[in-house]
């Protein structure tokens, strides 16, 4: 939580097509295989050719939904994405570069990229129209090389999201009006709550979701919980608050944040509870301590690592700059170079995240 003090699938008809949505078709027309996609199965005829084998995440999986408490893929398939968070975009933008995007797509063979908008701390208020161009442009990236991209709301302080709620309205309006035809993103509408209570929390989701949904009607959105998205353990609660009143919509996963060497078995069991009744995403980990500083605890990253592959919980590591803290994969000053493939480049935590990743 690196506090920085700083549809169901739908039937298949019966006349041998299967529909698609519109976004479902963009996906396909990208890959050249729409046609085969569509051709009806008549008596008599050939049948249609297979499509090319998928050769990114984006088009092996296509329009993501949640089914039960996993997300799926458009087939139906439970799908778990790994890959990495922007740091703040304000500060690192040197960092999300088509070199880099290319060693994150190719080379680390990630599946997704997070897209930090911090809100305050320099970042949205200071020049919405400018910074939501900038996560555009990297989201945009993310899509050209395969990737989903998580549109990541990086409200910190003030910790109440309804502190930005009219800013928070005009941010998603602008990119669900763009993305509504792509199936290639995810909306998380608040980073990291705190010092606040769940139903605020609820309440503001329960006002964004539908902004969203007026535009982008599939797409998946990720719902913050409370204490820094720790479904309330870092501030003496638990997950039953989210279990016994959750928000009222459909298609959304909730949050979970950890840091490893200050997180540990408490916050490892209400992860573990928490996915058994709800769908969760986990949008933020680091293995360093809480403030993404400190000495590695490769030891217990793994075994959440171990626990969300078991269970199919997406993950996304922070983060993919080459900030100071050990948090950040990059050693100091290769964001103001040209390499950015194999473990040379990398510190200790970046050659480890990108080894799991790859895996």
């Amino acid at each position: 939580m690196y506090q920085r003090t700083t549809s169901p699938t739908e039937p298949v008809p019966t006349d041998g097509r299967r529909r698609f949505t519109r976004k479902a078709l963009l996906a396909a027309s990208a890959l050249g295989v729409v046609t085969a996609l569509l051709a009806p199965v008549r008596a008599g005829a050939a049948p249609a050719p297979a499509a090319p084998t998928a050769a990114t995440p984006l088009a092996a999986n296509g329009q993501l939904s949640v089914c039960g408490r996993q997300l799926c893929n458009a087939s139906g398939q439970a799908v778990a994405l790994n890959g990495m968070s922007t740091h703040g975009t304000q500060w690192y933008a040197q960092c999300v570069t088509d070199g880099s995007l290319n060693a994150l797509a190719t080379d680390w063979r990630a599946d997704v990229l997070r897209v930090s908008t911090y809100v305050q701390e320099g970042g949205y208020e200071t020049d919405p129209a400018g910074f939501t161009a900038r996560a555009q442009k990297f989201i945009d990236a993310a899509h050209a090389r395969g990737m989903y991209a998580v549109i990541d709301w990086h409200m910190l302080t003030p910790g109440d999201p309804n502190a930005n709620l009219a800013r928070a309205k005009t941010f998603f309006t602008a990119m669900a009006k763009k993305y509504k035809d792509h199936p290639g993103v995810l909306y998380e509408i608040a980073n990291e709550p705190s010092g606040v209570s769940w139903s605020a929390i609820k309440s503001y989701s329960e006002q964004i979701i539908p902004v969203i949904r007026a535009q982008d009607p599939d797409a998946v959105v990720l719902v913050g919980t409370r204490a820094w998205s720790s479904f309330g353990v870092s501030e003496g609660s638990n997950e039953s608050e989210v279990v016994n009143n959750p928000v009222r919509a459909s298609n959304i996963m909730y949050t979970f944040h950890f840091y490893a060497a200050s997180h540990r078995e408490a916050y490892l069991s209400a992860l573990d509870r928490a996915s058994d009744k709800l769908p969760v995403f986990v949008t933020e980990f680091g293995t360093q301590n809480y403030a993404g500083e400190g000495a590695n605890d490769f030891a217990m990253s793994q075994r959440y690592l171990d626990l969300m592959k078991r269970k199919k919980i997406s993950w996304i590591n922070w983060n993919y700059s080459d900030d100071h803290r050990p948090g950040a994969v990059f050693k100091t000053g290769t964001c103001n170079g040209s390499n950015w493939t194999g473990t040379g480049v990398l510190k200790e935590a970046g050659v480890w995240i990108r080894e799991r990743i790859r895996q």
